[in-house]
């Protein structure tokens, strides 16, 4: 090994070139404040705050490999470079935020993502306001998140409570069924969607009656004292918002009680094929819900291609959270591209309005309130495998909140 040797003077001098030629190679500029050198002269750093730890990465996993594939594919095609960092909230508030505050000051990322827990993404969508970091919410599914609390700096790709609530209510009220006990996680994801279902249920099927309600604890080890009450209330159907953690236990229970075969049950992303691949054996028949994306519906050329592609680099088909993980990397990179900058301001002008070509067709992110428009889907869980039966899509228009009940609802925040 050669050593160097030098005298002290000429060290000094050495290091002071050196600091010098840092300065103006731009190595000491902060995350998203001027553009960085990429495949088209601009590169960004994406921090990514999610669930990796127990049930819930039946779909963090998804998401995170979809925004993988997106990042891979705007590489090849030319765009700018994406890079990102990951950090396990472990499903825990206070966890992201640490996670939020870490990744901004000391990582230097240019724009958050990720989370799946609703609760996690409202506490970071309030860090990101404050911080003025544009936020891209790829999992977590409170109507909040864009509505009452939404602001400049939050944009979402999936749907959210409101309109995955609206498309249930549509299935069920088509339904004979007119008693219904209505259970699920107690935290905002889970009292959101129960309650928007049943506030649009009453409007479509005025008369129906609600015999009770259930909440447990997210985690919940042991739901046989739940399902057994509700069995002895005798309900026509059971509605049930089941957060990412508790929804395949749960489901796991109802197989084994056989509650779903004697009352019918309607969970949100029960028949997602992240859901029932998860499920294996344990997969309960007949479970009505809706979901938002199937690799397999609808048959187009783009939706077989994505999920070619995301199977290739996974070895396995992609659920809804592979799509919307995927999305956000698409916007993202397709903003960047139209603002022909990494400045966070520039960024968050592009994302409005912005209109991507996806696996599900042409999609908006909505000017108004940055919330992607996407279409939903409601059918049957099959039994086995992960292909659901009876499934009837709905476009955007059939469920999404109006600008209006949007702007009103933030304005009694």
């Amino acid at each position: 090994m050669r050593t160097w040797r030098f005298s002290r003077g000429l060290s000094f001098v050495m290091i002071l070139v050196f600091l010098l030629v840092l300065v103006l190679s731009g190595c000491g500029t902060t995350g998203g404040t001027s553009a960085k050198s990429g495949s088209s002269g601009l590169t960004i750093k994406v921090g990514i705050i999610d669930t990796y730890t127990g049930p819930p990465t039946a779909y963090t996993q998804d998401a995170l490999d979809g925004f993988k594939l997106a990042v891979n594919d705007i590489a090849k095609e030319g765009g700018p470079k994406i890079e990102y960092v990951t950090r396990d909230d472990q499903y825990k508030v206070d966890q992201a935020l640490s996670w939020a505050k870490e990744l901004v000051m000391n990582e230097k990322v240019d724009v958050l993502a990720g989370t799946i827990n609703s609760a996690v993404s409202l506490a970071v969508s309030q860090y990101a306001k404050q911080n003025k970091i544009p936020f891209i919410n790829w999992g977590a599914l409170s109507d909040e998140i864009t509505g009452a609390k939404g602001h400049r700096y939050v944009f979402s790709t999936p749907p959210n409570t409101a309109m995955i609530a609206k498309t249930g209510a549509i299935q069920i009220s088509q339904l004979p069924y007119t008693k219904f006990w209505l259970a699920g996680s107690d935290y905002e994801y889970g009292h959101l969607v129960v309650s928007d279902f049943w506030t649009d249920l009453q409007k479509l099927k005025p008369g129906v009656q609600k015999l009770g309600e259930t909440w447990w604890k997210i985690g919940e080890p042991d739901f046989t004292p739940y399902l057994t009450a509700i069995r002895a209330a005798k309900p026509d159907a059971v509605i049930v918002g089941a957060g990412a953690a508790d929804i395949i236990p749960f489901m796991k229970a109802l197989k084994a009680t056989g509650l779903s075969k004697q009352i019918p049950v309607w969970i949100p992303q029960s028949i997602d094929a992240g859901t029932l691949r998860a499920l294996g054996n344990d997969q309960p028949e007949g479970v009505l819900g809706t979901n938002q994306y199937f690799y397999y519906y609808p048959d187009t050329a783009a939706n077989k291609q994505f999920e070619q592609e995301f199977k290739q680099a996974t070895n396995r088909e992609p659920g809804f959270a592979g799509l919307y993980g995927y999305m956000a990397g698409k916007y993202l990179g397709a903003a960047i591209q139209k603002a022909g900058s990494t400045d966070r301001e520039k960024i968050v002008d592009a994302l409005e309005g912005l209109t991507l070509d996806t696996p599900v067709g042409q999609l908006t992110m909505r000017k108004e309130d940055h919330q992607s428009l996407d279409p939903l889907f409601y059918g049957k869980t099959p039994g086995t495998g992960v292909v659901a039966n009876g499934l009837v899509q709905l476009s955007p228009d059939k469920v999404m909140p109006s600008v209006e009940d949007v702007m009103n609802a933030r304005a009694k925040k």
